[in-house]
């Protein structure tokens, strides 16, 4: 074959390429979707999985049915995800832990690399990190709790959901900003928040929804909130910002993620369906906000840039605390 007929063949085949990954975008999707959730079955994550399942089969308009697979701080999950095939109809929902921290904490024990493995599709939501504590501790604010552990250190002690775990690392951050000593209790496996609520210790750094039930019970109280601005829902709860800590910044969050090399026509198809199934849904957004939630969408490339952001954020935070699991 000479050059110039190799040339018209090579740019041939491109065309033919090119036309399938269309007509499969224009057919896709023609059956159910599968999103692997790496989370236990009731808990937060899975329930907000769900919620967005639902509203992508509306806008797809084919069943979208989630597939639990926890394990391993998310990983069992995670690599399910990363190693199924790219046609768009096995997803996987990623979250703070899983993208932006288990790569810092367990290293090369992670069995998938985010940037190689996965194509950011949207964001769902983000959820505001809370200083939650027991009623009993007189503090009213984390200003308040600074300067008592700074006259006091080590005087109080944090829950965590076990060592390198969100609500650990949360804290840390928080220590290592602020410059006092906790002393953190970690809860491998079970939950922190009866002992919380029973003043068996004192805070607990976390995402504000796993507490808000005993907040607005009156069994807990907040002290704080990240977010640059206070939330219209919790007018009356303080940022970190206002305590002095305008860097501390740890937002938990969880978005849609496809395997690599899935067709970019069918990435965007899936972006699209995330816009309506979050901005066209003021039930969905004003339920994320009373738990000091944002529902909110993003485009593949806003997502992927979010991602870079997040990991600059989480990784010297993690290196500073020293935390190292593998």
């Amino acid at each position: 074959m000479n050059r110039i007929n190799r040339r018209i063949s090579l740019a041939s085949m491109a065309l033919v390429g090119l036309s399938s990954f269309t007509v499969q975008a224009q057919e896709y999707p023609s059956k159910p979707i599968k999103i692997i959730a790496p989370f236990p079955v009731g808990t937060g994550p899975d329930s907000n999985t769900r919620e967005i399942a639902l509203e992508l089969s509306k806008a797809l308009g084919q069943p979208v049915v989630v597939e639990n697979r926890p394990g391993a701080s998310t990983m069992i999950g995670m690599e399910a995800g990363a190693k199924a095939v790219a046609d768009g109809y096995t997803l996987v929902m990623g979250s703070t832990t899983s993208m932006s921290v288990l790569p810092y904490t367990y290293g090369s024990k992670v069995p998938y690399k985010v940037e190689r493995d996965f194509i950011p599709i949207s964001i769902v939501g983000l959820l505001n990190t809370a200083l939650t504590a027991h009623p009993s501790l007189p503090e009213k604010n984390a200003k308040e709790l600074i300067e008592r552990l700074k006259a006091q250190p080590g005087s109080l002690t944090a829950a965590t959901s076990g060592v390198g775990s969100y609500s650990h690392l949360a804290g840390e951050w928080f220590a290592s900003n602020s410059g006092v000593k906790i002393n953190f209790v970690p809860y491998n496996t079970s939950s922190p928040y009866a002992d919380l609520v029973a003043g068996q210790v004192n805070v607990i750094f976390d995402a504000l929804p796993a507490a808000i039930g005993n907040v607005k019970a009156g069994k807990l109280k907040l002290l704080a909130l990240t977010g640059k601005t206070r939330h219209p829902n919790f007018p009356d709860v303080p940022t970190f910002a206002e305590a002095g800590l305008p860097d501390y910044s740890p937002t938990a969050w969880i978005g849609l993620f496809a395997p690599a090399n899935t067709p970019a026509p069918i990435v965007a198809k899936l972006g699209e369906a995330m816009q309506k199934a979050t901005a066209q849904n003021p039930e969905l957004i004003a339920k994320w906000r009373s738990y000091g939630g944002d529902l909110k969408a993003q485009t593949p490339a806003e997502f992927s840039a979010f991602l870079k952001q997040d990991d600059a954020l989480w990784g010297p935070a993690i290196r500073k605390a020293g935390v190292k699991l593998d």
